[in-house]
């Protein structure tokens, strides 16, 4: 992303907030969210069920790489390497675009503009293709439990309009809803584990799977980008940080907590699997199950009830992780609503409930667009039926992980930025140096994303769309750094208000007051 600050001086933190103009139209409501709640609602984001029955499998049968649950430790590694940095940037800057917010005041606002388009783009993916493998998954439920044959799309349909009605709820009443279902979802993941170390496949209780020899060949790099979509969601602690008492506490400690929960827990589930399966086998036997593999060890030793019961916690854990990416990617487009890189109305509240109506209004309209569009697809009289659910879900949550691995990247760089520009490069000395290791290591799986975006989505090698999809971040990027410009030369003021959240809008009140 390409640096540079605008001509207008960014306005400061001091003063108060935007609660007094306009009324309460123009803020998220503070004081909603403790740690508990801040910590649920992240974590819903990662659907921890859905990476142990679905990406896990998915990244053994088609990479063949054994040492998956040390992928896992060395991403654990490198992510808490980027929250350090991440984390400290959220203790100076509060807004509920947190990507973009961090990166306009690292690189300037043209660079924020052009990482804003990004971030909504990647999130809207995200929750798309999540809506496909739900629809998809509760037709099965309903094929195998109640024989009545129901087409995918009718579940995620209604599913949108589910998600969509919550977004305009309490943030409070949804993490309550997030709560439940992820302690039951990650309660029976354990059960599984200690199942699994208690009666282990032939090779006993093997460490093979964390020996470093289990990770060469070429498919290491694919493996990472397959792994890495399985931390998405702590990220989004930032985001939430206009709606909490103490952000510049509460948000660190949720980011450390989330990314060492998610790195330890994913680490050893993915080895219980293989200690499950036998190191030996557990390559050929995901190639036999593909997401089925969970629930055919389950059944073995936990029995049919319990697998029932997974199943069922399988297809609400992706419903909190609908719930979770809907409530972000509304308070990203609040927050370019309120910046004016998007229509105001964007950056308008409810008057009840203090959510961000027209963002989370359009989040379920775009849901809704893209199931149809597959939907109608589906109803093709020739090909595999199956095959538009699969393309959702693999091409669009793809599309979301690269697009949140290039904002990633783009926020490390601009930590080192922010603070260097501040003159704090030597008090911050030790997160600078983090913050670079994370840059490159982010730099480098973001590298072997597009170039094996072709074995991502499952596309033959050289196949248009292995360049299309990813070309989507691509354009997202180029279009709003054009925005980005294009204010810069035209509307400087709202330039400079770019990332700056509450902070803009006293610029905005001193001007009125003067007029």
């Amino acid at each position: 992303m390409t640096t540079g600050s605008s001509s207008t001086s960014r306005p400061t933190a001091e003063g108060g907030g935007i609660s007094t103009f306009k009324g309460q139209e123009r803020a998220l409501r503070a004081d909603r969210l403790g740690t508990g709640g801040l910590l649920l609602s992240v974590l819903a984001a990662t659907a921890p069920l859905m990476v142990v029955a679905g990406v896990m499998p998915t990244t053994f049968a088609v990479m063949g790489i054994v040492g998956q649950p040390l992928l896992f430790v060395l991403l654990g590694v490198v992510l808490i390497l980027f929250s350090v940095g991440y984390a400290e940037m959220s203790r100076h800057v509060h807004n509920a675009g947190a990507f973009y917010a961090y990166i306009s005041r690292g690189l300037g606002g043209t660079a924020g503009a052009g990482a804003a388009l990004v971030a909504l783009v990647a999130y809207n993916a995200l929750q798309a293709g999540i809506y496909g493998i739900f629809g998809f998954e509760v037709s099965n439920l309903f094929a195998t439990y109640a024989d009545v044959t129901v087409a995918w799309w009718i579940p995620a349909i209604a599913a949108v309009a589910v998600v969509g009605v919550l977004g305009w709820l309490k943030i409070d009443v949804n993490a309550r809803v997030l709560g439940v279902l992820l302690v039951i979802e990650v309660a029976l993941v354990v059960v599984f584990d200690l199942a699994a170390v208690a009666d282990p496949a032939g090779e006993g209780l093997s460490l093979h799977a964390f020996n470093p020899d289990t990770l060469g060949g070429a498919g290491i790099g694919t493996a990472l980008c397959f792994c890495i979509a399985a931390f998405l969601g702590f990220e989004q602690a930032p985001v939430y940080a206009e709606e909490t008492s103490r952000p510049h506490i509460l948000v660190p400690r949720v980011m450390f907590l989330a990314v060492g929960g998610v790195a330890v827990f994913f680490a050893l589930s993915c080895w219980a699997l293989t200690v499950a399966a036998g190191p030996s086998g557990i390559v050929g036997a995901a190639r036999k199950e593909s997401a089925g593999l969970l629930f055919s060890l389950t059944e073995s030793r936990l029995g049919g009830t319990f697998t029932d019961v997974l199943h069922v916690l399988f297809v609400t854990g992706m419903f909190a992780a609908m719930l979770s990416f809907h409530n972000v990617v509304a308070r990203y487009a609040f927050a370019m609503g309120r910046e004016g890189l998007l229509p105001a109305a964007f950056g308008r509240t409810t008057g009840t409930s203090g959510a961000p109506a027209t963002g989370s209004l359009s989040q379920t309209v775009v849901s809704l667009v893209i199931v149809i569009a597959f939907a109608v697809a589906d109803d093709g009289p020739a090909g595999d039926p199956t095959a538009p659910v699969l393309h959702l879900f693999t091409w669009f949550g793809n599309i979301g992980a690269l697009g949140v691995i290039v904002l990633m990247a783009a926020a490390s760089l601009s930590v080192i930025v922010f603070f260097v520009r501040r003159g704090a490069a030597a008090a911050q000395g030790w997160r600078l140096a983090t913050s670079a290791l994370a840059f490159l290591a982010l730099l480098v799986i973001a590298g072997y994303t597009v170039k094996d975006f072709d074995v991502l989505v499952g596309t033959g090698h050289g196949s248009a769309l292995s360049r299309v999809l990813p070309g989507i971040i691509g354009l997202a990027l180029a279009v709003g750094l054009v925005q980005g410009a294009v204010l810069r030369r035209r509307r400087p003021e709202a330039h400079a208000r770019i990332g700056c959240g509450n902070e803009a809008f006293q610029l905005q009140k001193a001007a009125d007051a003067a007029s």
